[in-house]
């Protein structure tokens, strides 16, 4: 009985926190660019002096679902869309060094600083992109980022840099507590030329909301069981502990 309690409540730890991913999957199901987190269990025997009857649950990360979300029309210069499946869009992340996110959702700050929607400067061929002040700007399907300087004329655009964008497998890539894609220590970042942007478009979220409501329902049930089943061990418990006083 002793072993089939700590069984259950084991997995229905387990279980708890592999609800907690689905739920965050389901938050960022409007996130452009966002790759839904997979979790996946595993029996772990328990190691010690006595006979190995106990077995501990463990919720794995294998990481998360590669597959591309749709590609989105905006209309909106701005946004950027990495069409081969395996490119990432170089930014800084808040500690300055280089991560990799496929959120295109661009915007300028009031410095010039050219940033992702959540503030992440976007980096050049070895540097953040800082655009001069401008009246008009463009990116073009391959990265080159022009600016029609302020004062200046269309016939006399200026080049001020190229989105760095890198062709990375997705095993070699692990996911931050920011949300940001870093590279492994094995990893290699391979630069991707030619056209790998599609322009006024966002890639969606690749979560499915079906499949995180579907999985969600299969979790709560799941637990349901879990719980139940450490009633009855405890329950089990207090009849063979009431037989024993009979004695």
């Amino acid at each position: 009985m002793d072993k089939s309690l700590y069984i259950a409540l084991t997995g229905a730890t387990e279980t708890l926190r592999a609800q907690a991913v689905n739920a965050h999957n389901l938050a960022n199901i409007s996130t452009p660019g966002f790759k839904a987190a997979m979790t996946a269990a595993e029996a772990l025997p328990i190691e010690g002096p006595g006979f190995e009857s106990r077995v501990n649950q463990l919720l794995t990360d294998p990481g998360f679902d590669p597959k591309s979300g749709m590609i989105q029309a905006t209309g909106r210069p701005l946004d950027v869309a990495v069409t081969p499946e395996n490119g990432w869009l170089a930014v800084q992340a808040p500690n300055g060094e280089t991560a990799y996110t496929r959120a295109g959702n661009l915007q300028v700050t009031s410095l010039g600083q050219l940033v992702t929607g959540q503030g992440h400067a976007v980096l050049g061929e070895g540097s953040p992109i800082t655009l001069p002040p401008f009246t008009q700007m463009t990116i073009a399907p391959d990265g080159t980022v022009t600016v029609q300087p302020q004062g200046s004329g269309p016939e006399s655009p200026a080049v001020v840099g190229r989105l760095q964008v890198v062709g990375i497998e997705h095993e070699q890539l692990t996911r931050g507590a920011d949300g940001l894609m870093r590279l492994r220590p094995e990893g290699t970042a391979e630069p991707m030329p030619g056209a790998v942007l599609a322009i006024g478009a966002l890639e969606t979220s690749n979560v499915s909301a079906a499949d995180a409501m579907v999985r969600m329902i299969e979790l709560a049930r799941q637990f349901e069981l879990q719980v139940k089943a450490i009633d009855t061990a405890d329950e089990n418990a207090r009849s063979s502990a009431s037989l024993m006083r009979l004695r």
